[in-house]
């Protein structure tokens, strides 16, 4: 049977151009302004995801 990619993870998660699985960065959604921008800055862009969450993100997104 064909396996199915997992909606939420698919939206999250993405591979880059050399088969990194990248991620954005958590706290730049809401409550910006009593932030810094030096910290606004820092979790701007994407970051690489853990080693060990690889595995089961392989799992959640078979064919991305």
């Amino acid at each position: 049977m064909k396996l199915k990619n997992h909606s939420g993870a698919s939206k999250r998660f993405k591979r880059s151009g050399s088969g990194k699985w990248m991620r954005r960065k958590a706290g730049m959604r809401h409550i910006l302004t009593s932030k810094s921008p030096g910290v606004k800055s820092r979790l701007s862009g994407a970051a690489e995801v853990r080693k060990e969450d690889r595995t089961s993100l392989s799992r959640l997104l078979p064919y991305k």
